[in-house]
Formats: structure tokens, C-alpha cells, sequence
């Protein structure tokens, strides 16, 4: 069994989500890797995290906070 995924006006065919994550998913702009799931976009910029993001050197990216992980100002989540 396949599936199609429509992006950008192209349509895709795949047999499996690991061909579709390789073939679709953005690459993070720091790090270079595959994101799969929720990333960080800045200035049209993909990074993984918010730590690849600050990283990048990018002035906007030390604004970026993951939803989850260290808050503002350094320090640890309790969870």
C-alpha cells in the first residue's frame, strides 16, 4: 500500500513514513538534521531546537525558546 503527499503543487508517492521524512522534511540549517516533528523557524530559517537556532548566530535566534526545556533566562524545567 502507498500514500501521496501534495506540497508546494508537486504530489509525492511513498510506501513508508521514513521515505517520506527523507524525501520531505526540512534539514536543520545548524546542526543538518533531518526535523521531524516540531521545529523552530526564524527569519524563513528551519533550525531542530531553539538551541540550534541561538546557535546559528542569528539575532532574532536568542529569542527562540523550545516549548519545552530551559525558560528564559537559563536555569532548569521542573516537570
Amino acid at each position: 500500500m502507498s500514500f501521496e503527499v501534495h506540497a508546494a503543487g508537486d504530489v509525492h508517492v511513498f510506501d513508508s513514513f521514513e521515505c517520506a521524512i527523507h524525501r520531505l522534511a526540512p534539514i536543520c540549517e545548524h546542526c543538518e538534521v533531518k526535523i521531524v516533528g516540531h521545529g523552530v523557524e526564524v527569519d524563513g530559517r528551519f533550525f531542530c531546537c531553539a538551541h540550534c537556532a541561538r546557535a546559528s548566530g542569528m539575532d532574532k535566534g536568542r529569542q527562540v525558546r523550545d516549548a519545552v526545556g530551559a525558560p528564559p533566562g537559563g536555569g532548569t524545567t521542573q516537570l
